[in-house]
Order: C-alpha cells, then structure tokens, then sequence
C-alpha cells in the first residue's frame, strides 16, 4: 500500500515514515509542504496520504486544503488528516463531500502505534477515521436538555461514540466486551431514537450520526 507523508516537522515526518514502513506501507513520498504535497499527490496517486494540517508556506490549513483540492481532481483518495488541536471546522470540510475514506486525527494519536495504523489501514479501504475528542465535542453540544441523546442509554453513549469514530460493529463489540449481536441491538436502537435511517454500512453509519451531531 502506497503512501504520501506530508509533515514539516523532520522528527515526526521521520517518525510517521518508520512508523508506516515497519506496518507494511511503500513510501511514495515524504514532502514538508503544500506545493509539495499537490505534485506527489497528483503525479504519484498514491492509496493513502497522512496529512498534517499545517504546512509552509502559510501554516494555516494549507495541508488541509492540499488535500481537499486533491480529492477533488481524483475523486475518493484517501486522506488521514493530523493536527495538533480539535477543531470542528476541519472534521466537517472534510466530510463535506459525503464520500468515505477520510479521517481527522490529533497528532497524539501517532504515540499509540496501533491505533494510528488501524485508522490509516480504515481510511485507505474506503473509511472513515474520526478522533474521539472531535466526537467528545459534538455529543457534549448536542447533549442538552431536550435532546433526543437523553434518550440513550449509557451503553448506547459508549456505542455511537466508537460508531462516529468509524468502528464496525466487530471492533465495537471488541472494544465493549460484548457480542456481535449485542452492539447490532444497540446501534438498532439508536438509530431508531435518533430518526436516523439504518445503515450496514461503516461508512453510511459514520455520516448520518456526524451529521446529527453537527446539527
């Protein structure tokens, strides 16, 4: 699986390639900036690209907007987002586009080895990665008096969080100690609560619940 690394940082960017490369990923390319990451990520076309937010020459969302720009011209590219603070914003121009295998992580995931893997390897086969801080935020706004979140119990809380996330019901289920059958339940559940229609597809279930929460 190929991959473009776009970090200005030299130590992270090292480390994000060693990370990869020991995980099995071809480096396409490394690049420390924005006119960079366009020409790798038009000429190379690779099967994922991690992305640090900011990047020279502006060091505003210039990584983010690179990337978007790039999933424009090539529908469907996968893009790993990294930055150093939660903000909204970039989880929703993200997912603007309604299509998958996209992901928005804080780079403090990078230290937890496994879990930043498993949300490359997620957003290169089409899904979709979102920091649990991002998911933090939006159920906390939504989570005022009259909502229907008050509806949900405190197992189905933990459930659409690590749903919003991107986690099939197997990694769920994994992750809560409990069967299959029991997170389908569950996530049944909720989307009856929510007035969300049902999805079996990760990708589908992601969407419809971020876009309730970001209402």
């Amino acid at each position: 699986m190929r991959v473009v690394v776009a970090e200005d940082l030299f130590l992270l960017r090292d480390g994000l390639v060693r990370l990869l490369e020991a995980h099995g990923f071809q480096l396409a390319a490394a690049v420390d900036n924005g006119p960079e990451l366009t020409r790798a990520l038009a000429e190379l076309k690779p099967d994922v690209a991690v992305v640090d937010v900011r990047l020279p020459p502006s060091f505003t969302d210039e990584g983010l907007q690179c990337a978007l720009q790039a999933r424009r011209e090539q529908p469907g590219l996968p893009v790993l987002v990294l930055s150093q603070h939660v903000e909204q914003l970039y989880a929703r121009e993200l997912l603007a586009d309604g299509a998958g295998g996209v992901g928005y992580l804080l780079k403090d995931r990078v230290f937890d080895a496994d879990q930043f893997v498993d949300a490359v390897r997620r957003v290169a086969s089409g899904g979709t990665a979102m920091d649990p801080q991002v998911i933090q935020q939006l159920l906390a706004q939504r989570s005022s008096h009259g909502s229907p979140l008050e509806k949900l119990t405190p197992r189905e809380l933990e459930v659409i969080e690590l749903m919003a996330q991107g986690r099939s019901n197997a990694a769920i289920a994994e992750r809560l100690v409990v069967t299959e059958r029991a997170v389908a339940k569950h996530t049944s559940n909720i989307f009856a609560k929510l007035g969300l229609p049902p999805s079996d597809d990760d990708n589908r279930r992601v969407l419809a619940v971020l876009a309730y929460l970001e209402r």
